[in-house]
């Protein structure tokens, strides 16, 4: 268990429930309980209530876990993704600079090839 700082709990607080600060509000941050601090709280409570409860809050740290997990692999995925893009976007402004520098290239009187008897 742990107090959570100011910057933790501003967000958490709801703006109709929660009285404004100086009337009679929280003057304290409160505590909460990590993953392992529900655990060791359902060995202590023997009622079906508090076991069920605290299964669930279990489940739930599981799921959030699972999920900050699956969202940073996504992440990385994402970053790939766009590197490529940013790299095939450098390459298509290239092929377009070639192919306007071959467009732009003035094309002069063309030199004949083959042979050519002096005699003409």
């Amino acid at each position: 268990m742990f107090q959570l700082t100011t910057e933790e709990w501003e967000p958490l607080r709801s703006q109709i429930v929660t009285s404004k600060k100086g009337r009679g509000g929280r003057t304290y941050l409160p505590n909460v309980f990590t993953e392992h601090g529900i655990l060791m709280l359902s060995s202590v409570l023997n009622s079906k209530q508090a076991i069920q409860v605290n299964i669930q809050i279990v489940r739930i740290f599981s799921r959030i876990r699972q999920f900050i997990i699956d969202s940073g692999e996504l992440k990385l995925e994402i970053e790939e993704i766009k590197q490529k893009v940013s790299n095939q976007d450098k390459n298509i402004e290239l092929v377009f600079t070639y192919l306007d520098k071959l467009i732009d290239k003035k094309i002069g009187p063309r030199k004949r090839i083959g042979y050519m008897p002096d005699d003409l």
